[in-house]
């Protein structure tokens, strides 16, 4: 299924693209899609048993705002140098254990939404980004094959990045991942069903019409499933966490000086196959 929330921000209503591509109103069956939803199996079975009968009313999408696809998310894990490709363009060596950092649920935006550049900034950066959606508890769990059970469906994700606020700040990342409107999601949760190898997916990226990231997370050096159990390790992952897993290469970081980094103006797109296409225009914060 994919699943998605429409509407004004902070007023999303639960939806459904069916496989014609219309689009179906779910806000009659469940209050949202949020991690007690994807931790329901009923819920979704009635779901998809209403979908399949044609029992959901249709929506018209002309001038809706497509929100982020999860509600009241509990926390953002990310996954930094997750790429052999990625790695090389940096000159870092592949990481032995997944490099972690957190990011805030209120970066989290809508897929076409307005992203903003932030104050002072002089190096913000794209990312197209893998996100797993968690719809089962992960708490120590002891292989690859428990951590992918724990998944309930995956996204696509922009781990926008503020580089100079990231390194050359002092401390941790958090200082460049974390500036508003730093995750757009969406446009929709595709359930884990309906992607049977998520090590499989190509991943691309354009700025300004130009292809900058065309990747594969075939090439991540933690797969899915092995990031999950590993988080499981350090932190309870809870239904309607989000995982962000790595980024392949092309970011700007990795260009040739003058490196091009995102201005006001600017016009990002992305897509990760089978998962939706997100475009985002970058303003001044």
């Amino acid at each position: 299924m994919k699943l998605l929330r429409v509407g004004t921000a902070g007023a999303e209503r639960p939806a459904l693209l069916d496989a014609d591509g219309t689009l179906r109103d779910l806000s009659e069956l469940v209050p949202d899609i949020d991690g007690a939803l994807l931790a329901d199996d009923a819920a979704l079975d009635r779901i998809r048993a209403a979908a399949g009968a044609g029992e959901l009313p249709v929506l018209d999408g002309t001038g809706l705002r497509i929100g982020p696809p999860l509600g009241r998310i509990g926390k953002i894990v990310c996954i930094g140098l997750n790429y052999h490709d990625h790695a090389r363009e940096t000159g870092a060596e592949p990481p032995s254990e997944p490099v972690v950092f957190l990011k805030a649920p209120d970066t989290v935006v809508g897929p076409d939404d307005t992203v903003l550049v932030p104050r002072g900034s002089r190096k913000t950066d794209w990312e197209v980004e893998l996100a797993v959606v968690i719809g089962r508890t992960a708490r120590y769990l002891e292989s690859a094959e428990e951590g992918l059970a724990c998944v309930a469906g995956y996204a696509v994700a922009h781990d926008v990045s503020e580089r100079e606020f990231q390194i050359e700040r002092g401390g941790t990342w958090d200082k460049g991942k974390n500036c508003e409107t730093f995750n757009p999601l969406g446009p929709w949760l595709v359930t884990a069903d309906e992607v049977p190898d998520p090590q499989a997916l190509g991943l691309k990226l354009w700025v300004n019409g130009e292809l900058k990231q065309d990747g594969t997370t075939a090439d991540q050096i933690f797969p899915v499933g092995e990031v999950v159990r590993y988080l499981s390790r350090f932190m309870t992952l809870h239904p309607g966490d989000v995982v962000n897993t790595g980024t392949p290469a092309g970011v700007a970081m990795g260009h040739p000086e003058p490196k091009p980094y995102l201005r006001a103006g600017d016009v990002v797109e992305l897509e990760i196959d089978g998962l939706g296409r997100q475009r985002q225009e970058l303003k001044d914060a």
